[in-house]
């Protein structure tokens, strides 16, 4: 069956793409300034739709998706290539027995999708003998669902990433093309994995600031300690001692919590995780593939810093912050 060729949407524009080879160079694909709220990102629709394409109730089977993600390709690609290990293919399942499709395994190539010849890294999702998957073009019988993931740098600070998803008969070769459902909730992994990052990269930066900050402070009055203290001792030059009531003593420590250092205990108890045996690796960034930053043994105590869904944001002993997963860390006796 034949394809046609699509006009290219642009939905939200914030940094400026290329337009795919061959396309004529429209007044869309000149920057638009857009808020940038969490990650911004571009969506496009890819001259990629077969000639059915758009259904009487105006779904669009085929389109995929391009997003623009205000990263560095170092950051985004071992995200990409974690989603491709996780087993599972979001926005599809079969029947109605799971809310996806899992036994899924990571590719680096097959012949099941056109060769991709546009430069980029190019990862494979797929699960073979797959019955009648959802939230495909006429889909049934058994076969294959196939997900790519084309992920390009867009200068130093940006990545493009294209999915398309796809399910191939067994018997008949026939190729179904996804109405987004798939290539939408696998982006959804994908830009959580990236928004705990940036949390974790914020949270760092902000207490990286606050002991700055908080150094420069005590280097800048080294007296304050002293001078607080002189300050409440009867007969310092120039502090006019003030008498104060019994009964205004004893309000002033009825306002003080009684149970203060249970409570700081308690606090502390909540935040503070040790090492599980035999170890930990600390990691630069939530998924497996990513770099280890350091090995932590058993029993090393850390603080919980965010917490995720399968991750801990920690920080050691020595201020240093990464990921654990959570089934590596325990609570402290």
């Amino acid at each position: 069956m034949g394809f046609r060729k699509r006009t290219p949407l642009v939905q939200t524009a914030g940094v400026p793409i290329a337009p795919p080879a061959g396309s004529a160079g429209s007044g869309l694909w000149k920057s638009r300034p857009a808020a940038l709220v969490g990650i911004t990102f571009v969506i496009l629709v890819l001259s990629f739709a077969p000639a059915y394409g758009r259904e009487k109730n105006g779904v669009d089977y085929g389109a995929g998706l391009i997003i623009n993600v205000p990263f560095p390709l170092d950051q985004v690609l071992p995200v990409v290539e974690d989603v491709t290990r996780n087993g599972i293919i979001r926005g599809t399942k079969e029947y109605n027995k799971d809310p996806y499709i899992s036994g899924a395994t990571t590719a680096s190539s097959t012949r099941l999708f056109p060769k991709w010849t546009e430069g980029g890294h190019v990862l494979y999702k797929l699960r073979e003998h797959a019955l009648d998957p959802r939230n495909f073009y006429h889909s049934g019988d058994v076969g294959t669902v196939i997900v790519r993931y084309v992920v390009q740098p867009q200068g130093d600070k940006h990545t493009v990433i294209k999915i398309n998803a796809i399910f191939v008969e067994d018997f008949r070769r026939t190729v179904h093309q996804s109405d987004g459902s798939v290539e939408s909730a696998e982006y959804k992994d994908i830009h959580d994995r990236l928004d705990q990052i940036s949390t974790m990269n914020e949270e760092t930066a902000e207490l990286q600031r606050e002991k700055k900050e908080f150094a420069a402070q005590k280097a800048g009055t080294p007296g304050a300690a002293a001078g607080y203290s002189s300050s409440l001792t009867p007969g310092t030059a120039g502090t006019p001692v003030q008498e104060v009531s019994l009964a205004e003593a004893k309000a002033t420590a009825d306002t003080v919590p009684q149970n203060l250092p249970d409570r700081v205990k308690q606090l502390r108890h909540e935040v503070e995780r040790i090492v599980r045996a035999p170890g930990a690796a600390l990691k630069s960034a939530p998924f497996h593939s990513a770099t280890t930053l350091q090995s932590l043994p058993p029993g090393a105590e850390v603080l919980i810093v965010i917490n995720t869904t399968y991750w801990f944001g920690v920080e050691t002993h020595d201020g240093q912050h990464g990921w654990i997963l959570r089934d590596e860390l325990e609570l402290t006796p």
